[in-house]
């Protein structure tokens, strides 16, 4: 492992970001596990940061990629696509947006810049409204948009995005009031500011917050903005990359937590629904899909291989009810933490919907991140065989859990006392 931790320093970029101080080389997965090169076993509570949503090595996933891999793997969006349109039906048909058309990429990333390009065409603005603590992905304009200093690299952008508050429930100025004085809060703050711009083309949004910790708004604040929104004519775009397909648990999509606002002007999606394939997405109404007056072509978005597992994939998602999964699962995994928590000085908040939990931690006897304590806590977990992520705000001090969403009550609950005993000998 050594010899390969040199080569990759050798030939690859220094912000390239990797986990553990002896960085793990992962090559083989089953279920909910994965299996290191030293062919130690771990429980996998990260997924490939939320790529691996359905299970590693799902049989009818593997099964449908290498029949396909058989006929043709690739053509370009040059060529008709019965595997592409046979996807984008189903997607366009569950994102609720009416007369909805769906372009697929290859990426998150790309999936946000396709809505920027879209947004800011047809409202001919380039002003964004995004949230602060936000990650939206790391091409250039998409780190324009990106609330989160320690993922945003340059100020440098094609765009003007002012910042909104609101994704952060539990920090910041209007942390200390009811959620309904926080939501009103946070719409007089947008109004505000809108009064001394000009009209922006869109609001960009997480339901929650991947990157930033798993933190979210009390559920109405999306609907509280939409009113605003639809005022200036100032389109909404959920970025679903991380929430969506039934992850939260209580709803398909994350932003259906925010009561009857009707569904986006856009939709972007990506991570889970290729369960590790690379596919990412747009969903915009007609109207907002076609503005665009110059041709366009997506090489390797949509691809044949990557369709055929998103379509395995998604109809095994449905036929499986992994969103009632999710939401079982999901409800017992944060009970346990919760009352590990109570009992650990260190930990300021257990919080998330679904298999989405985030456990912030703090320096014991303040409201102080604690990074240096989340590391440890990472480390101790992968010790005892378990694979957990991390995030935050200005601090990388939040433990976040999201397993696949095919995980059992026993693995939870083994989980679950792995992650109490590295927060407990890291605290303690």
């Amino acid at each position: 492992m050594s010899d390969l931790y040199a080569r990759h320093k050798a030939v690859l970029p220094d912000w390239l970001a990797l986990y553990y101080e002896e960085p793990l080389e992962i090559i083989h997965g089953e279920g909910r596990h994965v299996w290191d090169a030293d062919g130690k076993k771990y429980l996998d509570f990260f997924g490939g940061i939320l790529t691996t949503m359905t299970a590693h090595a799902l049989p009818e996933v593997t099964k449908a990629v290498t029949e396909q891999a058989g006929r043709i793997l690739h053509s370009s969006t040059l060529y008709l696509n019965r595997p592409m349109v046979d996807l984008a039906e189903q997607i366009a048909r569950l994102s609720g947006i009416p007369d909805a058309r769906v372009f697929f990429t290859t990426s998150g990333t790309e999936a946000n810049d396709t809505a920027l390009l879209l947004a800011t065409t047809y409202r001919r603005s380039n002003q964004i409204l995004a949230m602060r603590n936000s990650y939206h992905g790391r091409s250039f304009s998409a780190v324009g948009i990106t609330g989160n200093r320690g993922w945003s690299p340059t100020s440098l952008s094609p765009l003007g995005t002012l910042y909104v508050h609101g994704g952060v429930r539990t920090r910041g100025p209007f942390a200390h009031l009811s959620d309904a004085d926080f939501i009103a809060a946070c719409v007089e703050d947008l109004k505000d500011l809108l009064g001394h711009t000009r009209p922006p083309a869109a609001l960009i949004a997480e339901p929650v917050q991947g990157v930033g910790g798993f933190t979210s708004p009390p559920d109405g604040l999306y609907a509280a903005f939409r009113e605003v929104l639809q005022e200036h004519g100032i389109l909404w775009i959920a970025d679903e990359v991380q929430t969506g397909w039934g992850r939260t648990g209580d709803h398909f999509w994350g932003w259906q937590a925010h009561g009857a606002c009707g569904p986006p002007d856009i939709l972007t999606f990506a991570k889970g629904i290729g369960n590790g394939m690379s596919i990412g997405g747009v969903v915009a109404r007609a109207e907002i899909m076609n503005c665009l007056d110059a041709n366009s072509i997506s090489t390797f978005g949509g691809t044949q291989i990557t369709m055929a597992a998103g379509l395995a994939n998604l109809t095994y998602l449905l036929e499986h009810d992994l969103q009632g999964n999710a939401r079982h699962v999901g409800g017992l995994l944060a009970e346990r933490l919760r009352t590990a928590a109570a009992r650990l000085p260190g930990v300021r908040e257990v919080r998330g919907r679904g298999l989405m939990i985030g456990v912030e931690l703090v320096r014991p006897g303040t409201d102080e991140a604690d990074p240096q304590a989340a590391a440890a806590v990472l480390e101790a977990a992968r010790a005892d065989g378990l694979l957990i992520g991390k995030g935050g705000g200005h601090n990388t001090s939040v433990l976040r859990i999201a397993p696949p969403l095919t995980l059992t009550v026993p693995e939870a609950q083994e989980g679950a006392a792995i992650l109490e005993r590295a927060l407990r000998t890291v605290h303690e």
